[in-house]
């Protein structure tokens, strides 16, 4: 396989939840793998921007993410185990929808478990940018963009709007 094409923002399977992956080891998950990693790349290559992607944004429901930040790392079935009470707000933006950004609350810290390449739990404790990042990708896992988190009807602008 290589690059995949990105789900863009209207497409109902992005609104779809992911299967979890029920054999870590097969063929068919690491070709997954393989095609975010290829993809993220071009993106990055493509708008400047870019850390994760979510296999349901490339058409696979499976509940994986891949992430450079900047090693690469796979999550498989990545939950969230604690979530801080502390929030905070920031701009969000998405590969279904570059051009568009989403004013969201996020918590300030999560714990999240998951399983690597090789078949083993693993787990991340994230604060700030990249608990923001993994609340992004687990909810398009779960079939929820951030347009559905959007604070109210104002916490929508153009990327070009809030670069200024």
């Amino acid at each position: 396989m290589a690059q995949q094409e990105i789900l863009r923002l209207g497409n109902p399977q992005l609104w779809q939840p992911s299967e979890l992956v029920n054999d870590v080891r097969s063929r068919e998950t690491a070709e997954i793998i393989r095609d975010l990693s290829e993809t993220l790349a071009g993106f990055r290559a493509a708008y400047g921007f870019g850390r994760a992607i979510a296999a349901p944004q490339i058409g696979a429901p499976r509940r994986i993410i891949f992430m450079r930040l900047p090693q690469p790392i796979a999550l498989i079935n990545p939950q969230i185990i604690q979530a801080s009470a502390e929030q905070m707000e920031l701009w969000d933006d998405c590969f279904s929808f570059p051009d568009l950004m989403v004013r969201v609350r996020r918590n300030a810290e999560v714990v999240v478990s998951y399983t690597n390449e090789q078949n083993a739990p693993q787990s991340i404790r994230a604060t700030k940018d990249l608990s923001e990042l993994l609340q992004h990708e687990i909810d398009h896992l779960d079939g929820i963009l951030a347009t559905d988190r959007a604070i109210d009807a104002r916490s929508f602008a153009l990327r070009s709007e809030v670069m200024k």
